[in-house]
């Protein structure tokens, strides 16, 4: 494939692009999204979004991790798996996360594809989230940040689950084998068990294209993007980091290199604002109130700096990250999972009162 293009950095750069169309188009279409999730279930004991995405983390996994074993595509070099993480600031930043993802009713991923559908409430989100994320990886917030880090890092002995399991004396091939059957086996139990999720094919199909797509995302950087002299940095879907990074190209990019993140955000606009359009669901909309507007500015703006300081959203450390079987997205999901949960027992709490 690589030789229809100039170089690798420009297969990467289309496949990426077009990864970004897939993911904004099933996304649009299947309306998936793990805060509706939640909400959906604690509010009204609905749980077919929250399987959804408990679908996609499976098929994640596995097909990223039949990537490794077919490519050598070697996923322990991804950002996620920390020698020396910080847990309070993976469980504190997801939880800042999840409570912002509430504020902004979406997390940065659905805020991107909610865009694309003409909803211009994301667009501030979207700008405030992007600012506040690089303000906490290199800008005011930076020195805080690393020094927070440095105060709280533990030395572990392994950096994936596998890799806990094969310090009791199993071989790291064996390790992997009985982790992906227990975790994938336990997930798809749970998702599928739900009849009202397999007879919605909107939410499984969608939610099985979302972790193949994941999947896709680890082949595009460790396969396209393999040199020697010049290799692209292993990654797939997150959002956090990269719409920060696609604010700063935006403003700078006569003196940046397209890459990989940029190209795949611009692409899950573009995807959604084409499958909306052509669906008729295409609607342009605004904040009704100043309170919202305020709601949604604290929302992304908690996102941001929790996002970095877990080191990813909910597709980035949940279903990403996850993929890896990275410890640190376990934690990170946690903290976005109770961040998320606080919030909707507090505002449940004010409309009972």
């Amino acid at each position: 494939m690589i030789e229809l293009f100039e170089d690798h950095l420009q297969a990467v750069l289309w496949s990426g692009a077009l990864l970004g169309l897939a993911y904004g188009a099933a996304a649009q279409w299947s309306r998936f999204c793990l805060y509706r999730g939640l909400s959906n279930r604690w509010q009204s004991g609905d749980s077919i979004k929250l399987r959804a995405f408990v679908l996609a983390m499976a098929v994640a996994l596995l097909s990223s991790q039949a990537l490794h074993w077919l490519f050598g595509i070697d996923l322990t070099q991804t950002h996620y798996h920390q020698r020396s993480p910080s847990w309070p600031l993976l469980l504190g930043g997801g939880m800042l996360f999840g409570y912002g993802m509430h504020l902004a009713n979406a997390c940065g991923a659905r805020s991107l594809v909610l865009l694309g559908s003409g909803n211009l409430r994301s667009l501030l989100v979207l700008l405030v989230l992007g600012v506040s994320a690089y303000a906490t990886l290199s800008g005011l917030l930076a020195h805080p940040r690393i020094d927070l880090e440095a105060l709280t890092q533990t030395r572990l002995p392994a950096t994936s689950i596998d890799g806990l399991i094969s310090l009791t004396g199993l071989s790291a091939s064996l390790s992997k084998t009985l982790t992906l059957l227990v975790l994938a086996g336990l997930l798809l139990f749970w998702a599928l068990k739900s009849p009202a999720l397999r007879q919605s094919p909107r939410d499984w199909i969608g939610a099985s294209l979302i972790g193949l797509l994941t999947a896709g995302g680890w082949w595009v950087t460790g396969v396209l993007g393999a040199d020697d002299f010049d290799p692209v940095r292993l990654g797939s879907l997150t959002f956090v980091q990269p719409i920060g990074e696609t604010l700063q190209f935006s403003m700078l990019s006569s003196g940046m290199k397209l890459s990989f993140a940029v190209v795949v955000v611009l692409g899950v606009i573009l995807g959604s604002f084409v499958r909306a359009l052509f669906s008729g669901e295409f609607s342009w909309q605004g904040y009704e109130s100043p309170q919202q507007m305020q709601r949604g500015i604290l929302g992304g703006l908690l996102m941001g700096i929790g996002g970095v300081l877990s080191l990813g959203c909910t597709l980035g450390q949940g279903i990403s990250g996850f993929s890896t079987l990275a410890l640190s997205s376990i934690a990170a999901l946690a903290g976005i999972l109770i961040g998320a949960q606080v919030a909707l027992w507090l505002d449940s709490r004010k409309t009972t009162v």
